[in-house]
């Protein structure tokens, strides 16, 4: 079975290499791998691909940003050609990013079968972009392979059949356990000047936070707050430094003695600053699941979550953009009064293996 693995952001990258890897040792599989460039150009970025957990790709599409319908329009376009001139027989997306719709629906009208890891996630905020492409994509699909049991009954209650779904666990965990030693290994918190367990760390990149005056200003309300009893380290996201400086925000977060801001990291230097921190606070996605399985204590900046199972089952808690809720859970953890929680079933590792178990039956 030729298999074409789409990718389309770095997280993207991170999930599918274990997956690329357990792929390129099954004989009945035939793998490559195809950047469609919708995020940052990282063909030509070698330091990008120097990260241990970072597959080169076999083919990149060179889109590059542009808004949400143009991006879509000009990926599947581009890769409308690349199907003509290459016939694979199956498609296999990751996560909710444009790429993952947009490819998902030139397979589906070329009559090429499409696989989706991480269907079945569900926000219930179509306000969200990811929300409408998770929904798209997994109309489409003839494989759905979801990471947990709450997808699995998102699923159902959509109208899809048992024999679509396969439930094969966590793929980011894969990436995560494989690369242990290696995150080890990092340098960063001698670089940065800390000792483990004496920093918070802080992710933000979401529109709906640093695009909104009043929810960015309530977040640094309360770092501010938080970073007079915990030093704050923030790799800052280029936007998201943009808005800060635009919002005129910039004085205040120069004048936090305890708040580190630096330029994106790598690969092994950020899961370093996951582990060794005493807590997290992001509105990404995927770190509450990293925090989740690292045990480390999780403060989501967001009203919701496609993860409910890290706040039911493992560390995490929403707390939106609420100036006083944030300080309060950050003083709840540093008073020790945090969950301690539990990891999820099948996040351990093996995710990529089941998942070419359920390819490989489909071949023979």
């Amino acid at each position: 079975m030729k298999v074409v693995n789409i990718v389309g952001d770095r997280p993207n990258f991170v999930n599918i290499s274990p997956l690329m890897q357990t792929m390129q040792n099954s004989p009945f599989l035939d793998p490559v791998l195809l950047h469609t460039g919708q995020h940052y150009d990282y063909n030509k970025s070698e330091s990008f691909f120097k990260e241990p957990a970072i597959p080169k790709p076999d083919f990149y599409l060179g889109v590059g940003s542009a808004s949400h319908g143009k991006q879509v329009a000009m990926i599947m376009k581009k890769f409308d050609e690349f199907c003509e001139e290459h016939n694979p027989d199956l498609v296999l997306v990751v996560g909710d990013v444009n790429s993952t719709m947009a490819c998902s629906l030139v397979a589906v009208k070329r009559h090429i079968k499409v696989a989706h890891v991480e269907a079945g996630i569900r926000s219930f905020d179509r306000y969200m972009p990811e929300e409408i492409n998770r929904i798209v994509t997994d109309s489409v699909s003839d494989y759905l392979l979801p990471s947990t049991m709450d997808a699995v009954e998102n699923l159902k209650k959509e109208g899809h059949t048992d024999d679509k779904i396969f439930l094969v666990g966590n793929i980011m965990i894969d990436t995560l356990l494989k690369q242990q030693s290696k995150i080890q290994k990092s340098e960063i918190l001698n670089e940065l000047n800390l000792g483990a367990k004496g920093y918070a760390l802080l992710t933000l990149h979401r529109p709906s936070n640093v695009d909104n005056v009043n929810d960015l200003t309530n977040i640094i309300n309360a770092i501010e707050s938080i970073q007079q009893k915990i030093k704050v380290v923030f790799p800052v996201h280029p936007r998201t430094k943009n808005k800060i400086e635009e919002f005129g925000l910039s004085a205040r977060t120069d004048s936090m003695k305890n708040f580190i801001m630096t330029n994106p990291l790598g690969y092994s230097d950020f899961g370093k600053l996951v582990y060794d921190s005493r807590f997290v606070l992001t509105d990404s996605g995927g770190i509450q699941e990293e925090t989740t399985v690292c045990k480390v204590p999780c403060i989501t900046l967001r009203e919701n979550t496609e993860r409910p199972i890290t706040v039911r089952e493992g560390t995490n808690e929403l707390a939106g953009s609420d100036t006083k809720l944030i300080v309060d859970y950050a003083e709840k953890i540093l008073s020790n009064k945090w969950k301690s929680g539990n990891i999820p079933e099948l996040w351990d590792g093996k995710t990529s293996e089941r998942i070419v178990d359920v390819l490989t039956k489909l071949t023979i």
